[in-house]
């Protein structure tokens, strides 16, 4: 069974991108969101989980390209 920290370690770019995205999410909510007929940005909970989702996708494909390259 992994620790703790090997887990961490081994997803931390997921996890950083999660948490930027949360917060991304929920800036994007304040500045810019809609009050009806939007699914995303209409509810602070919706933008926020939709934001950090993005954000550990994004940083998790960047993490890949990046170990893909080392491996060359």
């Amino acid at each position: 069974m992994k620790t703790l920290k090997k887990i961490l370690h081994q997803y931390r770019f997921a996890l950083i991108g999660i948490v930027l995205g949360l917060g991304a999410g929920y800036l994007y909510y304040v500045q810019v969101g809609c009050e009806e007929g939007c699914t995303i940005t209409g509810s602070p909970v919706n933008s926020t989980l939709y934001g950090g989702m993005m954000g550990g996708l994004l940083l998790s494909m960047v993490d890949d390209f990046i170990k893909k390259s080392r491996a060359k």
